[in-house]
């Protein structure tokens, strides 16, 4: 069987799933992770629930079958049968890894207690987190072992560039396609994103243990 590992280890590589319209049910990696991601014109919903169950109720949305499994109608039905939460559907995109030295200077935060690398665990497993001079870095290991990057700009730092070279020196940190998930509300990090050279290639949402 397909895992989800070997679809977005191909994804990163630029292979999608076949855009045939079709839903493809894997098993969670782990119990903290479940939900959709979505490629063109093919889903892939990540879930230990029944598989029949899933294209039962992708079967009872009214409205385009290609629009089903991001459908607000079949993502609460899946959050109320998971008993989970969600936040909201991001954009997926994905980064190859830079050769060299990260160009911005950066120190490695060593408290586990410090606000983002707690929020991060939460997410993620395998956490490490960098402090520059009006931001913070974050990586890790989040679905389907993937590693993520998130960054948090200073309000006093925005507006000169530091978003873009702190997603630019994630690259250059990691030794393997580097993941993001953005808010496509969120305009001003999608822009960060896309000028330091990550692509978008779909759109999740994760569904969160309350």
């Amino acid at each position: 069987m397909e895992t989800l590992r070997d679809i977005l280890d191909a994804a990163a590589r630029g292979v999608f799933p076949p855009a045939d319209g079709r839903t493809t049910v894997v098993p969670q990696d782990c119990e903290r992770d479940a939900g959709v991601l979505a490629f063109t014109a093919h889903a892939v919903v990540l879930t230990d629930e029944d598989p029949d169950w899933v294209r039962r109720a992708l079967r009872a949305v009214d409205c385009d079958a290609l629009a089903a499994p991001m459908n607000p109608l079949f993502l609460a039905a899946f959050a109320e049968r998971t008993g989970r939460t969600a936040e909201t559907i991001d954009a997926m995109l994905v980064a190859a890894p830079l050769p060299g030295a990260a160009p911005l200077a950066l120190e490695e935060i060593a408290d586990a207690g410090h606000s983002r690398v707690v929020y991060a665990r939460g997410r993620r497993d395998e956490v490490r987190a960098w402090a520059a001079e009006g931001g913070v870095l974050v990586t890790g290991r989040g679905v389907g072992g993937r590693l993520e990057v998130s960054v948090e700009v200073d309000e006093e730092a925005r507006q000169r560039g530091l978003g873009r070279a702190l997603v630019t020196a994630a690259r250059h940190l990691a030794g393997e396609p580097l993941w993001a998930q953005v808010a496509p509300g969120n305009a001003r990090s999608l822009r960060a994103f896309l000028r330091a050279g990550y692509r978008p290639v779909g759109s999740e949402l994760l569904l969160h243990a309350r």
